[in-house]
């Protein structure tokens, strides 16, 4: 993610799809057990990243659980991302955003974790409500090359496609079982991310077209060479409904968890309906680079060998310019396939 605010300032379109996901944590709030008091009731926001997208749904789970428990009792909010996320500006956010959950609630308290969250990062037995949105389909690592893509979807290489789901499906256990760790029994968490439709389409297509074909005219130019361009790779994968309810299986239960709901619905884009109101091609495009600058454009740039961080500058710059260029010359809405799925950690016999 690009730091500085980047991320925040270009994450419009992550919060055009959270309305779904948001009602499903405000339900999720009003259901799951509570500690007994005075213990603090723990919410946990897995890949908080600048914490832009994370405000809006904790401040509604807050003002839920305000219903149940009332003014004084008090609320942790733990934001988690790793360790290079840019917590200056998450810090930030929390103090002077407009939408901030803190502005009116001393009883709530943010904390924040640098760490990845595939593994094990808050006590066992301690969270209330977790939620995460935009981050389980980053892959907890690239299991190889792409050679004819940076994402993995618009592949034709079958066996890289199958290595690539092969990796989300292993690490989508382990973010499920971490959590049937973590969560209280009662307790619930709520997800959304990246998914792919019922016919397999991840989205995004103009927008990858463009960016690819920015980067083999960059390669083609010289300002980049072929080997750093066969080794960058966005380590996503979207999953399908079937994908996010495989662990659990027939009985529905995996790690100590209980699927409540699963769902892939379309997000709407909310550039292209700019687009409808202003027609103004260049600023469609633009918006849409400015997206994948902040999301993705600085994963691209690790593959970059050597020129230190002015030419990682240059780089992005360049591949912003480009694929502005390429989306402003052929406009085209975005398919936005999203995934949101609810579990709630089992009450055991004795608890």
């Amino acid at each position: 993610m690009e730091g500085h605010g980047g991320y925040n300032r270009s994450s419009q379109v992550q919060a055009a799809g959270l309305s779904p996901a948001v009602s499903m944590l405000e339900s999720a709030a009003r259901i799951a057990e509570l500690p007994a008091g005075p213990q603090p009731i723990v919410i946990a926001d897995y890949g908080s990243s600048q914490g832009h997208n994370s405000l809006v749904p904790i401040g509604a789970a807050i003002n839920i659980l305000r219903e149940r428990i009332g003014p004084e009792r008090a609320i942790s909010v733990v934001h988690t991302d790793l360790p290079g996320n840019d917590f200056t500006v998450l810090f930030q956010t929390l103090l002077n955003d407009p939408n901030r959950y803190l502005r009116n609630d001393p009883a709530v308290f943010a904390s924040a974790i640098g760490q990845s969250f595939y593994e094990q990062i808050l006590p066992r037995d301690s969270v209330t409500l977790g939620w995460s949105s935009w981050a389980v389909q980053w892959l907890s690592r690239a299991p190889g090359p792409i050679p004819d893509h940076v994402q993995v979807a618009f592949s034709n290489d079958a066996a890289t496609r199958a290595e690539f789901h092969r990796q989300a499906a292993e690490d989508w256990e382990q973010f499920l079982l971490m959590r049937g760790r973590e969560l209280r029994p009662g307790g619930r968490l709520a997800v959304m991310t990246m998914a792919v439709d019922e016919n397999g389409e991840f989205g995004y297509r103009p927008l990858l077209k463009a960016m690819y074909g920015a980067l083999v005219e960059m390669a083609d130019s010289g300002f980049i060479n072929s080997e750093e361009l066969s080794s960058m790779v966005i380590p996503t994968v979207g999953r399908s409904r079937e994908d996010l309810l495989a662990p659990f299986g027939e009985s529905g239960r995996f790690g100590g968890l209980q699927v409540k709901e699963a769902e892939v619905f379309l997000g709407e884009d909310h550039i292209w309906s700019e687009f409808e109101q202003h027609g103004d091609a260049c600023v469609f495009g633009s918006k849409w680079a400015a997206f994948s600058r902040a999301s993705v454009f600085p994963t691209l740039a690790e593959s970059l060998d050597g020129g230190g961080d002015s030419r990682r500058y240059a780089f992005i710059d360049r591949l912003e310019a480009h694929t502005a260029s390429r989306l402003a010359a052929a406009p085209e809405r975005m398919l936005i396939p999203l995934g949101k799925v609810l579990v709630a950690k089992e009450v055991t016999s004795g608890e």
